[in-house]
């Protein structure tokens, strides 16, 4: 998407605003670590300077390992390596009966949860939606409350307030078993968002220091919008994102130097007839393309949210923006790509559309895999008897390659002849996609959390629920 030239002169313009512009900073602890380091603060407006910005890019860590409930490697963020997890923080979820958008409730979050363990071409959950049955101040440990207890994989995740962290880490902890083991192996990476333009709010700040000492891998998540809150060139825009994520990437750093941190966001194309932040604009991917390149050539592990649709039913909207994001965040080498299951400008969810967009990651994944070199010689039955026998379709090279060669679409995607589909009903894709998900409904079972672990998750959220004078739902 950019040339080495193009993409120097972007970061040399992030530095020359972060020294000359500078960012607003609006939590005290940053605002010291940032004068202690030699920045000049008015105020809250900080100015960065540029030995600062590279020393804080040598600390940083260029790959992250990132481990499943059991404590088994899920995700290597390093070089081109391609993850997938569902987008998260969705107010509300499309019902598949009504096809209406809907708040979400506790039975939601268990559903969405236990269908994300099942799907294998995600590599972790994420807190994807907002419990509306449980009280506004716990709703971001409630959702990681749910999901750490009926999905396995690790965990995309965020805070809403300034206590939070602290109560999610302890339930992180509580899965580990001990602070050092958290920081060891990481069961999860908390999105830390800026404000566009040139801004870290309060609580956003914490979160930064919070994760950089805990040593959880941190996700910047800066959100341009072209015309709107940031300049209306895609070229203006990457200048502002990248200024955006280097000053967290400071204030990270200086916090704890060396703890992992992931350089990512979700910018779009802002659409000024409708007033809307379209993430299936060709431009918002193309810029999601362009700051995944700018990360990596900073040395540091990237993420893009891609792979959505701005559609409000799984139509073909959904399957178009959905797919054409994946693929180039996949082709880009976006360590982690979230999206999938999103409607509606990242404020909706879908079981249905999260069976489907599997499909996609799968293919995706296939796709960056390229064409590999099998055996000894690349077309070895082609020096058989290839006219007068089923040499391929016996041959001991077809059988010892084909799994491997070619991906095996699910259930959801018809490869069937047409009388074949005809007879089994005429089914769309949405049909199939709803009767997988019950399907897994029915079947799918996660490994249980060991009992002194599930003991200590319940308590954590019992005692933070009982001092807000509030009794959980039930989970069965």
């Amino acid at each position: 998407m950019l040339s080495e030239s193009f993409i120097d002169q972007i970061v040399f313009e992030a530095l020359d605003v972060l020294g000359k512009t500078g960012v607003l900073v609006e939590n005290d602890e940053a605002l010291r670590l940032l004068s202690d380091a030699g920045c000049e603060c008015k105020g809250k407006i900080v100015s960065f300077k540029k030995n600062l910005v590279e020393e804080s890019l040598k600390s940083a860590p260029h790959s992250i390992t990132v481990y499943d409930r059991r404590g088994d490697l899920a995700m290597n963020l390093e070089g081109d390596t391609v993850h997938f997890d569902p987008g998260s923080g969705a107010l509300t979820i499309l019902d598949p009966v009504t096809l209406e958008e809907r708040e979400a409730v506790t039975k939601d979050l268990i559903r969405f949860a236990i269908l994300t363990d099942a799907l294998p071409n995600l590599a972790a959950q994420s807190t994807e939606m907002i419990s509306t049955d449980v009280p506004k101040a716990m709703q971001d440990r409630y959702r990681l409350y749910i999901g750490l207890q009926f999905c396995e994989k690790p965990v995309v995740t965020g805070t809403f307030a300034m206590d939070s962290f602290e109560v999610m880490k302890d339930m992180l902890v509580a899965i580990r078993g001990s602070e050092r083991a958290l920081k060891e192996k990481p069961l999860a990476i908390f999105d830390c968002c800026p404000s566009p333009p040139l801004k870290w709010s309060n609580l956003t700040s914490q979160n930064l220091i919070d994760a950089s000492r805990a040593g959880i891998p941190a996700e910047l998540i800066s959100m341009p919008m072209t015309g709107a809150t940031s300049p209306v060139t895609l070229a203006g825009t990457l200048v502002q994102l990248t200024a955006e994520n280097l000053s967290g990437i400071v204030i990270h750093q200086l916090a704890q130097p060396g703890s992992p941190i992931i350089f990512g966001g979700s910018p779009s194309a802002f659409d000024m007839r409708k007033g809307t932040t379209p993430m299936g604009a060709m431009e918002t991917m193309m810029i999601g393309a362009a700051y995944v390149q700018i990360g990596k050539h900073l040395g540091l592990p990237t993420h893009a949210y891609l792979g959505l649709s701005d559609a409000k039913i799984v139509d073909g909207q959904a399957g178009l923006e959905t797919g054409m994001g994946a693929l180039i965040a996949a082709q880009a080498g976006a360590n982690v790509i979230s999206g999938p299951g999103m409607l509606d400008f990242e404020s909706c969810q879908s079981l249905e559309k999260l069976v489907l967009d599997n499909e996609i990651c799968g293919m995706a994944l296939r796709l960056v895999r390229g064409i590999e070199v099998r055996g000894d010689r690349l077309g070895g039955d082609l020096n058989g008897d290839i006219y007068y026998s089923k040499h391929f379709l016996t041959s001991a090279e077809t059988r010892r390659w084909f799994r491997e060669e070619l991906d095996q679409a699910g259930a959801v995607i018809d490869r069937d002849t047409y009388d074949v589909w005809k007879n089994q009903g005429k089914k769309s894709a949405w049909d199939r996609a709803r009767e997988e998900v019950e399907r897994i409904m029915n079947s799918h079972t996660s490994e249980p959390l060991p009992d002194d672990s599930l003991k200590a998750l319940k308590s954590i959220m019992k005692d933070d629920a009982q001092r807000m004078g509030f009794d959980l739902p039930p989970l069965d």
